[in-house]
Protein backbone atom coordinates (compact mmCIF):
# COMPACT_ATOMS: atom_id res chain seq x y z
CA UNK A 1 0.00 0.00 0.00
CA UNK A 2 1.56 3.56 -1.23
CA UNK A 3 0.53 6.10 1.76
CA UNK A 4 -0.44 3.08 4.03
CA UNK A 5 0.24 5.75 6.90
CA UNK A 6 -2.59 7.61 6.11
CA UNK A 7 -6.02 7.30 7.40
CA UNK A 8 -7.65 5.24 4.55
CA UNK A 9 -4.09 3.34 3.88
CA UNK A 10 -4.44 2.39 7.79
CA UNK A 11 -8.11 1.41 7.86
CA UNK A 12 -7.59 -0.67 4.79
CA UNK A 13 -4.61 -2.44 5.87
CA UNK A 14 -6.49 -3.14 9.28
CA UNK A 15 -9.57 -4.42 7.46
CA UNK A 16 -7.71 -6.83 5.24
CA UNK A 17 -5.69 -7.80 8.43
CA UNK A 18 -8.80 -8.72 10.43
CA UNK A 19 -10.57 -10.30 7.83
CA UNK A 20 -7.36 -12.47 7.81
CA UNK A 21 -7.40 -11.62 3.61
CA UNK A 22 -3.68 -10.94 3.92
CA UNK A 23 -1.04 -12.38 6.54
CA UNK A 24 1.18 -9.33 8.32
CA UNK A 25 4.31 -10.83 6.76
CA UNK A 26 2.49 -10.46 3.32
CA UNK A 27 2.05 -7.01 3.79
CA UNK A 28 3.75 -3.90 2.47
CA UNK A 29 3.29 0.00 3.55
CA UNK A 30 5.02 2.97 2.82
CA UNK A 31 5.13 5.99 4.41
CA UNK A 32 6.70 9.65 3.92
CA UNK A 33 9.18 10.82 6.72
CA UNK A 34 8.79 8.27 9.76
CA UNK A 35 8.06 5.00 10.08
CA UNK A 36 4.40 4.22 11.92
CA UNK A 37 4.52 1.81 15.06
CA UNK A 38 1.93 -0.01 13.73
CA UNK A 39 1.57 -3.38 12.33
CA UNK A 40 5.01 -4.43 12.97
CA UNK A 41 5.09 -7.68 11.22
CA UNK A 42 4.62 -5.88 7.88
CA UNK A 43 7.25 -4.87 5.74
CA UNK A 44 7.65 -0.94 5.90
CA UNK A 45 9.29 0.79 3.46
CA UNK A 46 9.92 5.07 2.28
CA UNK A 47 10.78 3.59 -1.16
CA UNK A 48 7.51 3.55 -3.26
CA UNK A 49 9.14 1.74 -5.83
CA UNK A 50 10.68 -0.62 -3.82
CA UNK A 51 7.53 -1.37 -2.76
CA UNK A 52 6.26 -1.67 -5.80
CA UNK A 53 8.72 -3.74 -6.92
CA UNK A 54 8.19 -6.64 -4.15
CA UNK A 55 4.57 -6.77 -4.74
CA UNK A 56 1.89 -8.33 -7.08
CA UNK A 57 -0.66 -5.82 -6.00
CA UNK A 58 0.09 -1.96 -5.34
CA UNK A 59 -3.18 -0.17 -3.36
CA UNK A 60 -2.39 3.40 -4.24
CA UNK A 61 -3.55 5.31 -1.37
CA UNK A 62 -2.28 8.81 -1.92
CA UNK A 63 -4.43 12.10 -2.25
CA UNK A 64 -4.72 13.27 -6.03
CA UNK A 65 -2.62 16.63 -5.86
CA UNK A 66 0.18 14.22 -3.67
CA UNK A 67 -0.12 11.54 -7.18
CA UNK A 68 0.71 14.16 -9.68
CA UNK A 69 4.61 13.98 -8.67
CA UNK A 70 4.43 9.76 -7.98
CA UNK A 71 6.42 8.39 -10.39
CA UNK A 72 6.54 4.25 -9.67
CA UNK A 73 6.85 1.92 -12.64
CA UNK A 74 3.77 -1.12 -11.60
CA UNK A 75 4.75 -3.04 -15.14
CA UNK A 76 2.87 -6.54 -14.47
CA UNK A 77 1.22 -5.62 -11.27
CA UNK A 78 -2.35 -5.20 -10.33
CA UNK A 79 -3.11 -1.58 -9.59
CA UNK A 80 -5.73 -0.64 -7.26
CA UNK A 81 -6.52 3.11 -6.69
CA UNK A 82 -8.49 4.31 -4.07
CA UNK A 83 -8.06 8.15 -5.44
CA UNK A 84 -11.07 10.22 -6.23
CA UNK A 85 -11.38 11.80 -9.78
CA UNK A 86 -8.30 10.19 -11.49
CA UNK A 87 -9.14 8.02 -14.47
CA UNK A 88 -8.07 4.74 -15.56
CA UNK A 89 -5.89 5.79 -18.51
CA UNK A 90 -3.84 7.94 -16.67
CA UNK A 91 -2.99 5.55 -13.74
CA UNK A 92 -2.41 3.31 -16.76
CA UNK A 93 -0.13 5.75 -17.99
CA UNK A 94 1.55 6.84 -15.71
CA UNK A 95 2.39 3.45 -14.07
CA UNK A 96 2.81 2.02 -17.20
CA UNK A 97 0.78 -0.96 -16.11
CA UNK A 98 -2.36 -2.42 -18.44
CA UNK A 99 -4.38 -3.93 -15.13
CA UNK A 100 -5.68 -1.09 -12.89
CA UNK A 101 -8.58 -0.52 -10.77
CA UNK A 102 -10.02 2.39 -10.19
CA UNK A 103 -12.53 2.17 -6.70
CA UNK A 104 -13.59 4.40 -4.23
CA UNK A 105 -14.03 3.16 -0.39
CA UNK A 106 -14.73 6.06 1.95
CA UNK A 107 -14.37 6.44 5.95
CA UNK A 108 -16.67 3.65 6.99
CA UNK A 109 -13.77 1.24 5.64
CA UNK A 110 -12.66 2.01 9.33
CA UNK A 111 -15.53 -0.09 11.13
CA UNK A 112 -16.21 -2.26 7.99
CA UNK A 113 -19.02 -0.49 6.93
CA UNK A 114 -17.86 1.23 3.66
CA UNK A 115 -19.70 0.88 -0.21
CA UNK A 116 -17.05 0.92 -2.50
CA UNK A 117 -17.72 1.03 -6.17
CA UNK A 118 -14.76 -0.39 -8.64
CA UNK A 119 -13.92 -0.30 -12.26
CA UNK A 120 -11.49 -2.42 -13.93
CA UNK A 121 -9.63 -1.98 -17.37
CA UNK A 122 -10.20 -5.37 -19.93
CA UNK A 123 -6.42 -6.19 -18.85
CA UNK A 124 -7.66 -7.30 -15.11
CA UNK A 125 -8.50 -11.03 -15.35
CA UNK A 126 -11.74 -12.62 -13.75
CA UNK A 127 -8.98 -13.97 -11.17
CA UNK A 128 -7.93 -10.26 -10.32
CA UNK A 129 -11.68 -9.09 -10.01
CA UNK A 130 -12.02 -11.87 -7.98
CA UNK A 131 -9.40 -10.44 -5.25
CA UNK A 132 -10.40 -7.21 -5.61
CA UNK A 133 -14.23 -8.32 -4.62
CA UNK A 134 -12.34 -10.10 -1.60
CA UNK A 135 -10.43 -6.98 -1.34
CA UNK A 136 -13.20 -4.80 -0.44
CA UNK A 137 -15.74 -7.33 1.09
CA UNK A 138 -13.36 -6.98 4.08
CA UNK A 139 -14.39 -3.50 4.27
CA UNK A 140 -18.37 -4.04 3.86
CA UNK A 141 -19.91 -3.46 0.39
CA UNK A 142 -18.57 -3.79 -3.16
CA UNK A 143 -20.00 -3.39 -6.50
CA UNK A 144 -18.77 -3.53 -10.10
CA UNK A 145 -19.65 -0.88 -12.46
CA UNK A 146 -19.21 -0.08 -15.74
CA UNK A 147 -18.48 3.40 -16.55
CA UNK A 148 -16.11 5.77 -15.21
CA UNK A 149 -19.13 8.71 -15.17
CA UNK A 150 -20.70 6.20 -12.66
CA UNK A 151 -17.39 6.42 -10.59
CA UNK A 152 -17.27 9.90 -10.90
CA UNK A 153 -20.59 10.37 -9.81
CA UNK A 154 -20.52 8.09 -6.66
CA UNK A 155 -17.69 10.43 -5.91
CA UNK A 156 -20.50 12.61 -4.41
CA UNK A 157 -23.06 10.00 -3.77
CA UNK A 158 -21.29 7.62 -1.82
CA UNK A 159 -17.40 8.68 -1.77
CA UNK A 160 -18.46 11.64 0.40
CA UNK A 161 -19.21 8.66 3.16
CA UNK A 162 -20.56 9.84 6.26
CA UNK A 163 -20.44 13.80 5.79
CA UNK A 164 -24.06 13.93 4.46
CA UNK A 165 -25.82 12.27 7.17
CA UNK A 166 -23.59 13.92 9.64
CA UNK A 167 -24.50 17.38 7.96
CA UNK A 168 -28.12 16.46 8.50
CA UNK A 169 -27.60 15.18 12.10
CA UNK A 170 -25.67 18.80 12.57
CA UNK A 171 -28.59 20.82 11.00
CA UNK A 172 -31.21 18.50 13.44
CA UNK A 173 -28.90 19.30 16.30
CA UNK A 174 -28.57 22.66 15.57
CA UNK A 175 -32.10 23.43 15.54
CA UNK A 176 -32.56 21.34 18.87
CA UNK A 177 -29.95 23.31 20.57
CA UNK A 178 -32.13 26.84 19.35
CA UNK A 179 -34.86 25.33 21.25
CA UNK A 180 -32.99 25.25 24.41
CA UNK A 181 -32.59 21.60 24.31
CA UNK A 182 -29.34 20.36 26.10
CA UNK A 183 -26.25 19.49 23.98
CA UNK A 184 -25.71 16.05 25.23
CA UNK A 185 -29.76 15.40 25.35
CA UNK A 186 -29.64 16.91 21.44
CA UNK A 187 -26.71 14.97 20.36
CA UNK A 188 -27.49 11.65 21.75
CA UNK A 189 -31.20 11.91 20.52
CA UNK A 190 -30.05 12.78 16.67
CA UNK A 191 -27.08 10.48 16.82
CA UNK A 192 -29.47 7.13 17.92
CA UNK A 193 -32.11 8.38 15.30
CA UNK A 194 -29.43 8.55 12.13
CA UNK A 195 -28.04 5.00 13.16
CA UNK A 196 -31.18 3.54 13.97
CA UNK A 197 -32.44 4.67 10.92
CA UNK A 198 -29.69 3.03 8.56
CA UNK A 199 -29.86 0.17 10.68
CA UNK A 200 -33.81 -0.52 10.05
CA UNK A 201 -33.48 0.09 6.43
CA UNK A 202 -30.70 -2.31 6.50
CA UNK A 203 -32.71 -5.27 8.74
CA UNK A 204 -35.45 -4.64 6.24
CA UNK A 205 -33.66 -3.91 2.88
CA UNK A 206 -36.59 -1.09 2.29
CA UNK A 207 -36.31 1.46 -0.33
CA UNK A 208 -35.74 4.98 1.40
CA UNK A 209 -39.04 6.20 -0.78
CA UNK A 210 -41.33 3.36 0.73
CA UNK A 211 -40.21 4.86 4.11
CA UNK A 212 -40.98 8.48 2.92
CA UNK A 213 -44.21 7.38 1.43
CA UNK A 214 -45.29 5.17 4.59
CA UNK A 215 -45.18 8.36 6.40
CA UNK A 216 -46.69 10.76 4.17
CA UNK A 217 -49.49 8.33 3.56
CA UNK A 218 -50.38 8.40 7.18
CA UNK A 219 -50.77 12.42 7.50
CA UNK A 220 -49.03 13.08 10.73
CA UNK A 221 -46.67 14.82 11.90
CA UNK A 222 -43.57 13.44 10.09
CA UNK A 223 -45.57 14.06 6.79
CA UNK A 224 -46.17 17.74 7.44
CA UNK A 225 -42.11 18.50 8.10
CA UNK A 226 -41.70 16.47 5.40
CA UNK A 227 -43.02 18.46 2.64
CA UNK A 228 -42.30 21.97 4.57
CA UNK A 229 -38.55 20.54 3.89
CA UNK A 230 -39.72 19.78 0.32
CA UNK A 231 -40.80 23.49 -0.58
CA UNK A 232 -37.46 24.69 1.62
CA UNK A 233 -35.75 22.97 -0.83
CA UNK A 234 -34.15 20.27 0.55
CA UNK A 235 -34.15 17.68 -2.60
CA UNK A 236 -32.70 21.07 -4.61
CA UNK A 237 -30.14 21.33 -2.61
CA UNK A 238 -29.09 17.38 -2.42
CA UNK A 239 -28.94 17.62 -5.92
CA UNK A 240 -26.71 20.38 -6.35
CA UNK A 241 -24.31 19.03 -3.71
CA UNK A 242 -24.19 15.98 -5.87
CA UNK A 243 -23.68 17.22 -9.09
CA UNK A 244 -21.21 19.77 -7.51
CA UNK A 245 -19.23 16.93 -6.00
CA UNK A 246 -19.37 15.08 -9.82
CA UNK A 247 -17.81 18.33 -11.49
CA UNK A 248 -15.46 18.23 -9.13
CA UNK A 249 -14.62 14.51 -9.44
CA UNK A 250 -14.40 15.10 -13.67
CA UNK A 251 -11.94 18.11 -12.96
CA UNK A 252 -9.45 16.20 -10.57
CA UNK A 253 -9.42 13.63 -14.28
CA UNK A 254 -7.87 16.67 -16.34
CA UNK A 255 -4.23 14.94 -15.86
CA UNK A 256 -1.68 16.08 -18.30
CA UNK A 257 -0.44 12.80 -20.75
CA UNK A 258 2.76 11.17 -19.52
CA UNK A 259 5.95 11.27 -22.49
Amino acid sequence: MIGGNGWLGSALASAVLDAGFVKPQDLSLSYRSQRPHRFDEAFWTSDNQALADRSDVVVLCVRPADWRDLNVDMKGKLLVSVMAGIPLDPLSDRHRTDCVVRSLPHAAVEIRQSYTPWIATPGVSEEARIFVRALFEACGVQDEVHSETDMDYFTGLSGSGPAFPALLADAMMRDALSRGIPVAIARRAVNTLIIGAGRLMEMHETCPSEIVQTFLDYRGTTAVAIEAMRAAGFETAIACGLTAAFEKSMSLGDVPKQL
